[in-house]
């Protein structure tokens, strides 16, 4: 499904825990490391980009002998950027490669306590074309900790009922290694409590329709027709669940072109504490 993948580093170790986290990802095979190389301080009027670059090429070696060791095939790029968007240096390079995948921490060396993206994760979720995995990770004894193991073995797929939240579902169905699901949509809206006990019997049926596709592959699955603010209830959700990963579309009813701020797929991935699959589904208006 993902053979191959792209993993963006910056050699921190939230990026190291992303590189534990690939060989539990159905179908990895290659695996493309990128460095974008600019400044130390951005403020900086002179830097020397020969140096940085080697630095780069040594670290980058490094850790696709730690790739090796795991069965998969690395390559590795280094890519010197003297200004502009490094979410847009890893998407051309994505397309370049043409990986099936980019998979990176939701922070970096920059990282303060919070769930909240930085700024090339948040970039390259609303303006990237290649699905998106945005991994997370848990503090315990000041340490951080997988939320990898056995990524698949319980899978929160959320839904609207949109077409390109159905292509995403039947995407997802598709992947090998998937152990549990919960198939989930939530009621944002109704004129009334019998407008929106309406609907959550409509979404509910609808729910359970889905569900017999993958109980006929052999899968458990569990139906969730919620009503609130679709983010809140999801991640909620998956908490309650202990889900091991949240599989959503990148877009639904209304989408537009970018993943706007303030939609269900931007504010889950910002937010929830666990790994967030982003399926692009490449739609035309």
């Amino acid at each position: 499904m993902f053979e191959k993948i792209l993993v963006p580093t910056d050699f921190s170790k939230y990026s190291q825990k992303v590189l534990e986290c690939i060989s539990e990802i159905p179908g990895a095979k290659e695996i493309v490391l990128l460095n974008v190389v600019g400044p130390s301080d951005p403020l900086a009027r002179v830097w020397d980009p020969g140096a940085r670059a080697l630095e780069s090429k040594e670290k980058l070696e490094k850790q696709s002998r730690f790739l090796s060791g795991l069965g998969l095939a690395p390559k590795v790029r280094s890519e010197v950027v003297m200004e502009g968007s490094i979410s847009r240096i890893i998407q051309r390079v994505a397309d370049e490669e043409k990986v099936s995948l980019v998979v990176m921490g939701a922070r970096g060396k920059s990282m303060v306590e919070g769930l909240f993206l930085g700024n090339v994760a948040k970039d390259l979720l609303r303006f990237g074309t290649t699905d998106l995995l945005i991994m997370r990770y848990k503090m315990l004894e000041g340490d951080l900790q997988k939320y990898c193991s056995h990524i698949m073995n319980k899978v929160l797929i959320t839904t609207d009922f949109s077409e390109p939240a159905e292509k995403a579902i039947k995407f997802i169905k598709g992947m090998e290694g998937i152990g549990e699901i919960s198939l989930v949509n939530v009621v944002s809206s109704g004129e009334s409590a019998e407008d929106i006990d309406t609907s959550l019997t409509e979404a509910a049926n609808v729910l359970k329709y889905y569900a017999e596709e993958f109980e006929a592959a052999g899968l458990k699955v569990k139906v969730h027709a919620l009503s609130g603010n679709p983010a809140d209830e999801i991640i909620k959700l998956a908490i309650k669940e202990d889900v091991s990963l949240i599989a959503m579309s990148s877009h639904g009813k209304g989408w537009l072109k970018q993943l706007m701020v303030g939609s269900t797929t931007y504010e889950v991935a910002k937010r929830a504490d666990r790994p967030v699959l982003v399926v692009r589904t490449n739609e035309t208006e």
